[in-house]
């Protein structure tokens, strides 16, 4: 199968990703593009370091200095998606993971890879899930709601937010005197398991 990565942060998941394509060679999966919303992603220090092919779509690069600053925050989105879509396709790929990507993802990618894009969620979905909650602030959610585990979860993305049908679920207990910091600690190794399993289950489910 082959995988589109998108990403937005310093790329933990998919040197996860990464390492374990290469130390299995019966990996199902193989890391064609790594596309990235904004070129100040570590991530993409990471790919081109394991030679991968690398994509920019932020919003300035897809649609100019000028036209960025006056575009909504949908036009944006779009545009983005459009991008990514289109990079996608044209390196061949059979489906999309987003590997802490930022984005929230509009138009036609959402059916054109329908069934065919995993997000990682650091939380036990369908809790702490939805618009704005992303990094520290789902563990702040967790903590201020004093619930007694936490985790993440991989599932495929849908027209919604955070609403797709769960693919794989980590958990791990919320200790007395957490901060965000020390639960993402405890929660990050996890992830990396999680994002890997959720990817071969999806290239097992597609037959690929």
């Amino acid at each position: 199968m082959k995988i589109a990565v998108l990403v937005s942060g310093g790329g933990t998941n998919l040197q996860a990703l990464i390492d374990y394509e290469k130390s299995h060679a019966d990996c199902p999966y193989h890391i064609q593009i790594v596309i990235a919303d904004t070129k100040k992603a570590f991530a993409l220090e990471r790919a081109l370091n394991a030679g991968i092919e690398t994509k920019i779509v932020s919003p300035f690069a897809v649609l100019g200095a000028e036209k960025a600053k006056t575009s909504s925050k949908e036009e944006k989105r779009l545009a983005v998606s459009d991008a990514a879509l289109a990079a996608a396709k044209n390196a061949g790929c059979d489906a999309i993971v987003l590997a802490g990507w930022l984005t929230v993802l509009s138009g036609t990618i959402i059916s054109e890879y329908s069934n065919r894009i995993v997000n990682l969620h650091p939380a036990l979905l369908p809790k702490f899930g939805g618009v704005g909650m992303w990094g520290h602030n789902v563990h702040e959610a967790v903590l201020a709601a004093h619930e007694k585990e936490s985790g993440c979860t991989v599932h495929l993305v849908d027209a919604g937010c955070d609403t797709g049908k769960i693919l794989v679920q980590k958990k791990v207990p919320v200790l007395d005197g957490d901060t965000p910091e020390t639960l993402y600690a405890r929660i990050a190794p996890e992830e990396h398991k999680a994002m890997v399993e959720g990817v071969c289950l999806l290239a097992k489910e597609l037959n690929l």
